[in-house]
């Protein structure tokens, strides 16, 4: 399990920009570590309600995360391309990194094994990374969803620790 103290695991993924359908790169989590903390938001799926509210709260507050010269992405195990129609739909800014074949969900230990009680998944989740590549916080939803608004700020207080 990856805990606080412990070294982010590190992975590289498709990176959704949502400037349009096929606005993809490359995202390796060990080349951005070093210009400031990171938040990795892990989220169920695209398109589903808790995850479109936690994104656009996200969203309205980056500037806040960025004035903390943090980066914020929204990780799921959607196809980068339905990520950034999800994005240009819903009109946030956050950045999604396409963990398609799983692999950032079971390094990070957020595996929802069973989510509409068929397909696998990430757990609703959030992970402050310090610019040493270590694991200042780690949060994982026991329940149900939490107020995002308060939650954002809680994490932005995370972040302000792991400067």
């Amino acid at each position: 399990m990856s805990s606080e103290g412990d070294r982010a695991p590190d992975f590289t993924l498709p990176l959704a920009g949502g400037n349009g359908y096929d606005d993809v790169s490359e995202f390796t989590l060990s080349e951005a570590i070093g210009d400031g903390p990171i938040v990795l938001a892990f989220v169920p799926g695209a398109f589903t309600s808790g995850c479109t509210e936690e994104m656009c709260t996200f969203g309205s507050e980056l500037g806040s995360f960025e004035a903390l010269d943090a980066e914020v992405y929204g990780v799921s195990v959607d196809l980068p391309f339905a990520q950034n129609v999800w994005i240009a739909q819903e009109g946030f800014s956050i950045p999604m990194l396409s963990d398609w074949n799983h692999e950032a969900i079971r390094l990070y230990d957020v595996v929802y094994e069973n989510m509409y009680g068929s397909i696998e998944s990430a757990q609703r989740s959030v992970f402050v990374i310090d610019s040493d590549g270590i694991i200042t916080y780690r949060w994982v939803r026991d329940g149900g969803n939490p107020q995002f608004d308060s939650f954002v700020d809680d994490v932005r207080e995370r972040v302000k620790e792991a400067r």
